[in-house]
């Protein structure tokens, strides 16, 4: 057995910082399939996704080697951070936001659909869209990584419960406050949902 595939993240991550690219390599092939998953969930379209995740290992690889990374042991959500942050400066480029669900399938932002707008509808959206993304950034760090897990990786309750070491109960109300929280910075600056 490939010695390298025992190591946890932060000992592939400290090894490919002092020079063995082969160990990420095997944090590549450890994470590669649910990065891709959450990139192909926000772009909705396979061969933009296989472009966009080269160049999001790219920029993945120029932050470890700059020595970027300091997220406690907690890889996959940074480098699903990172995806999700690439996604949305592509929507931007490209006047597209992507669609994102809340647990109770309500469209959070309120998706621009592919029809003609007038200007000022397609920059209040896209407007609305960054100002979310910000609030987003704002919620403390425990619920902002499920509510990124959730509806950017499209992971289960299981499955983030598993990957951040707590309980289905626990996540599931980090999302509920998580969600709560974002509602009341959204009323405050007089955005609706």
């Amino acid at each position: 057995m490939n010695k390298a595939v025992q190591l946890t993240d932060n000992e592939l991550i400290q090894a490919f910082q002092q020079g063995n690219s082969r160990a990420f390599d095997t944090l590549l092939d450890r994470h590669q399939e649910r990065i891709y998953n959450t990139i192909l969930f926000m772009v909705k379209d396979s061969y933009l996704a296989e472009d966009l995740i080269q160049e999001i290992f790219i920029k993945i690889i120029d932050n470890l080697k700059k020595n970027k990374y300091n997220e406690e042991g907690k890889f996959l959500p940074w480098a699903l951070r990172i995806s999700h942050n690439f996604c949305v400066d592509h929507f931007r480029k490209v006047k597209r936001t992507p669609t994102i669900k809340t647990s109770d399938d309500q469209d959070i932002f309120d998706v621009i659909k592919h029809t003609d707008h007038p200007a000022d509808y397609k920059m209040t959206r896209s407007q609305t869209h960054q100002n979310i993304q910000e609030l987003v950034d704002l919620l403390p760090e425990d619920q902002r990584e499920i509510i990124v897990l959730r509806h950017y990786a499209n992971l289960s309750f299981k499955e983030i419960a598993t990957m951040t070491n707590c309980s289905i109960n626990t996540a599931l109300g980090r999302m509920r406050y998580g969600l709560i929280n974002l509602r009341k910075m959204m009323a405050e600056k007089g955005m609706s949902l």
